[in-house]
């Protein structure tokens, strides 16, 4: 396995979101060079996502594009200048429930956006292309833990129809343009400065706040979380390790990243008002559309080919968590 290469240019789609900026501040620490592009949107407080660009930027070797990946005149002008030997296709609308209220903009960033990084991976060629996928892929499976070799054709949501329509679309350009893609499978990502809209986030807020927390299925609910630090040093492994081809000829890899620990929502909610030093006031509620009730990573490949597993618990994970949210709290 050959070790990170700092004299790389690096290339990371949504840039200025929670893992971009880790990833980003990571192979900065490294002596890479690095370019951000996002589009800085307001699906979850532009503030937060400023406030990680402010850090990045204060890197001599980092530039920072704002613009849409659905631009597909913006994509190829930052290829055509910047010339990445890796990128790291993170851009996306996340979110499962959100899909359903508004999922034109799924098609326009998860789609649309992800075609014109595979369009200019063709037309200015680079070493190794990774993208995000998603848990989300797996759907209502019934069978855990979940393997990539898992059917995942009956997505519940658009989001996860987006991340599945993602790895066909990476599949065909690997085996059509000889473009390495490694595909990631991310298992509920958490940690400090990490997305609002995720559940742990508003609870945090909530339980802050004296205000009660919605738990679904009545709190029946199983997740792998994973830290932030866990998802960016599996990436950093897989950057200048780009698969080999297949017998289809296509050099493609999909991989799950997880802790291989799903644990109880309300072990979860647990650790976390101990971290934060308060209890939540607790509304229970049913089942939401497109909601799964366990997601369980199999990181069997992760550990064959890596040697490398996401451990960190999550005592530790929220404990970290906690500690960045009562100082982001008391400045808000």
């Amino acid at each position: 396995m050959k070790a990170l290469d700092s004299s790389k240019r690096y290339l990371i789609t949504g840039g200025a979101g929670f893992i971009g900026y880790f990833l980003s501040k990571a192979l900065l620490e490294k002596g890479a060079e690095v370019i951000g592009f996002d589009n800085m949107n307001d699906y979850y407080e532009v503030s937060l996502k400023e406030k990680r660009l402010s850090i990045l930027q204060d890197e001599p070797k980092y530039h920072f594009i704002k613009a849409d990946l659905a631009d597909k005149e913006a994509v190829f002008s930052v290829f055509e200048k910047f010339r990445p030997q890796i990128v790291v296709n993170l851009a996306a609308q996340a979110g499962v429930r959100y899909s359903i209220e508004c999922p034109d903009a799924y098609i326009q960033s998860n789609i649309v956006g992800f075609f014109h990084v595979l369009e200019a991976c063709r037309h200015y060629p680079i070493e190794h292309l990774i993208f995000a996928s998603s848990s989300s892929v797996y759907g209502g499976n019934k069978k855990v833990p979940f393997s990539t070799e898992d059917k995942v054709d009956k997505p519940v949501s658009l989001y996860a129809a987006t991340k599945k329509s993602n790895e066909l679309m990476a599949y065909s350009y690997s085996k059509l343009y000889g473009i390495p893609l490694t595909g990631l499978r991310f298992f509920t990502v958490y940690g400090p400065m990490g997305r609002p809209d995720m559940a742990y986030f508003k609870f945090a807020k909530k339980i802050m706040a004296g205000e009660p927390i919605q738990i679904y299925n009545n709190g029946d609910m199983m997740r792998d979380f994973t830290y932030i630090d866990d998802i960016v040093k599996g990436v950093e492994n897989m950057l200048c390790n780009p698969p080999d081809p297949d017998e289809n000829g296509a050099a493609y890899k999909i991989y799950n990243i997880g802790n291989h620990k799903p644990e109880k929502l309300m072990d979860y909610i647990a650790v976390l008002e101990k971290c934060l030093g308060k209890e939540a006031e607790k509304e229970y509620l049913p089942m939401q559309p497109g909601d799964v009730y366990e997601t369980y990573a199999d990181v069997e490949e992760l550990m064959k080919d890596y040697g490398f597993k996401p451990e960190t618990t999550i005592e530790e994970g929220l404990g970290k968590f906690a500690g960045w949210f009562l100082e982001y709290n008391k400045e808000r």
